[in-house]
């Protein structure tokens, strides 16, 4: 029979609806539950693409046996971290602070106020290497709770004083010297032998690498493009298909998790486009191309994620071995695709199986375009992984970003009107009237099959799609994406902003049990606040007013600390303050379309962090294209920053050599 997920808007939650478990949805009915039988309330926070959260479910929240001790002794609740962020980042903070590490799946273990005694990740089904099975740890949390309630009531009030003691943040510019500083410590951290950061496991530093390619020393190109590179190259990148894994298992980039995460994709569509080399535009275009054949809905907007699993097993539809190339291309052509891809009899991965890597290129291009087409003609033969097809509002938003780079670059429509549609149906579909604030509209987290789910927008949510937003507004030069920016930065700084002029990851009247989260870090995606920034810039660029450009700097401030002692989770906060020391450049390139003003755009925007809207002449809307026109019947680029603006430039090559702020 099935539980109470069972309409569930989220996959995640939807997975577990046929579990004997009884689960509820994270909310007060589920903790007025406990309260009235004296349980407490076991928590288990995973997502649909999580592979040891299948492990576990399958382990554990399947079996019969577990599932009727959890009933007896707890009320269970089901959370997808994807849907309820907030949730998973307050019990997150509390898993690492009591383990000393974290990672999904998670369980915690709540008193009726939600205040958490106990906190793991995954556990086995019977003990091992010294772990305890899941069964004993419930075993040995009832006894506690019925028995030892004076320790249990000792831990969970300790975990909630540490969870809201917020970090002291001392305000500081970020300014050249800063950032100067934080290379010195990036730079100690850089791979040499195999780009990236830090050694394995290794996660695309999408955010960290835009930094780079925003400076101008030689040092900071060379990480930059020896990471590109090496993650394009290998395994982590699917050769076929295009579109990245979420991370590499080693050093190497050969092994990865092989799930498909849409916002690793947009940010790494974007950063690929915006590199300007044959390699970047090669990832770029195979990127957006995966991205509309797998992972584009019926709605206009993308899917969440791929899962890393089929047939049962991790890596099963990307992994081939010698043999299964050679049957499918022959014996010539499988054995110059075994060699070109490093696929070997012993195998790169399981069972003799290999990752498919393309380290130095093809000697023979048009033969690898038509075996590649091959390949993945065939590999659609085999069980494809399942989809998260859940809309999520943030990652949407860094999916629009990454296709209007690739689009300016490449010139493909078709990766614009995508954009342009993803953006509507967030507009259309996530804007809702909130009941209890005078009907104002507010952004909502998710959507699925064109219905919008219940959980309120948080700050990256506002901050990803009102940079989406600023972007379609250059895209398209129509005003409309900077109206509907506008509402979302206001809604922002309404019920986000701190008093110390950083911003809460949750609106003030959020719903918050232990404590209101608030990290500056970026991880896999961008921060909220970072993401707020870049949109603040991008914004106060575009329409001239100051004022966001001021509460940005403050905003900026607050992450100063972080970025100077771990810039690897400050990527994308000193990816926007290059760009503000350096103005950001204000480039408006004004006039008729033909080949002229395309390279006049095609210099503006190799000029890194700049902010650049194209028109034809007499173009109105947009602050930064007024009073703007052709020079002596030519396409002509208006560079403008800290207030000053040179003067215009119809020749490509003096705005490509523009130099950077002084």
């Amino acid at each position: 029979m099935a539980n109470r997920l069972a309409n569930a808007t989220s996959p995640y939650l939807q997975q577990h609806a046929g579990n004997p478990v009884d689960w509820w949805e994270w909310g007060p009915e589920a903790f007025a539950e406990a309260k009235r039988r004296d349980a407490p309330v076991l928590l288990s926070v995973g997502y649909a693409a999580c592979h040891w959260c299948h492990v576990m479910a399958h382990e554990s929240f399947e079996d019969e046996a577990t599932a009727a001790y959890m009933n007896e002794h707890f009320v269970s609740v089901k959370v997808d971290r994807e849907e309820r962020p907030d949730v998973d980042a307050v019990y997150m903070q509390a898993t690492t602070a009591m383990t000393g590490h974290g990672g999904w799946p998670m369980t915690c273990v709540l008193d009726h106020d939600g205040n958490p005694f106990f906190a793991g990740t995954y556990f086995p089904p019977t003990p091992q290497r010294g772990q305890p099975s899941f069964r004993q740890v419930l075993e040995g949390l009832s006894e506690a709770w019925h028995n030892r309630g004076d320790d249990v009531r000792r831990v969970a009030a300790s975990v909630r004083e540490h969870l809201q003691s917020a970090a002291t943040l001392t305000p500081s510019p970020i300014d050249e010297a800063a950032l100067d500083a934080a290379l010195e410590v990036l730079a100690n951290d850089f791979d040499p032998l195999s780009g990236g950061f830090g050694t394995s496991p290794k996660f695309p530093p999408s955010m960290v690498l835009e930094w780079l390619r925003r400076r101008s020393d030689s040092r900071s190109h060379h990480m930059l493009s020896r990471t590109a590179h090496a993650m394009a190259g290998g395994g982590m990148y699917d050769q076929l298909g295009g579109g990245f894994a979420r991370y590499s298992v080693d050093r190497g980039w050969v092994v990865p998790h092989f799930e498909k995460m849409l916002y690793d994709n947009g940010q790494l569509l974007g950063l690929y486009a915006r590199l300007g080399t044959d390699l970047g535009d090669r990832v770029a275009r195979e990127t957006a191309e995966f991205l509309l054949r797998e992972l584009s809905t019926p709605e206009g907007g993308f899917a969440s994620a791929l899962d890393a699993d089929s047939e049962g097993a991790e890596g099963t539809f990307y992994v081939w071995t010698p043999e299964q190339l050679v049957e499918v291309l022959g014996e010539e052509d499988g054995g110059w695709a075994a060699a070109l891809l490093d696929v070997t009899a012993e195998g790169t991965f399981e069972h003799g199986t290999s990752t498919l890597q393309l380290r130095h290129g093809a000697n023979d291009h048009e033969r690898w375009a038509r075996l590649r087409e091959v390949l993945r003609t065939a590999r659609e033969s085999r069980e494809r992984p399942a989809r998260d097809d859940k809309v999520v509002a943030a990652w949407n938003g860094l999916a629009i970003s990454g296709l209007v780079d690739a689009w300016r670059r490449l010139g493909e429509q078709a990766w614009l009107d995508a954009a342009v549609a993803t953006g509507t149906l967030l507009w259309d579909l996530h804007m809702v009237p909130s009941t209890g604030s005078g009907q104002a509209t507010r952004l909502r987290r998710v959507s699925r099959d064109g219905v919008v789910g219940e959980p309120a927008a948080v700050l990256e949510d506002l901050g990803c799609v009102a940079t989406a937003y600023v972007d379609l507004a250059a895209a398209t030069v129509d005003p409309v994406w900077l109206d509907r920016a506008r509402a979302l930065l206001e809604d922002a700084l309404a019920r986000f902003r701190a008093d110390d002029g950083g911003f809460h990851d949750t609106a003030s009247v959020a719903e918050s049990r232990v404590a209101r989260p608030r990290d500056p870090g970026d991880n896999a995606s961008p921060s909220g606040l970072s993401s707020m920034v870049h949109a603040l810039v991008g914004f106060s660029a575009l329409t001239g007013e100051q004022s966001w450009r001021d509460v940005a700097e403050e905003a900026l401030s607050t992450v100063a600390s972080l970025a100077a002692k771990a810039p690897r989770f400050a990527g994308w906060s000193l990816a926007a303050a290059q760009a503000m020391v350096d103005g950001p450049r204000e480039v408006a390139v004004v006039g008729r379309p033909g080949p002229e003003r395309d390279a006049l755009a095609a210099a503006a925007h190799t000029l890194p962090g700049a902010v650049v809207v194209v028109a034809g002449p007499g173009t109105s809307g947009i602050a930064l294209l007024e009073g703007r026109g052709e020079v002596d019947g030519k396409p002509a680029a208006y560079v403008c920053r800290h207030h000053v603006c040179a003067a215009p430039v119809t020749d490509p090559a003096e705005l490509a050599e523009e130099p950077p702020a002084e």
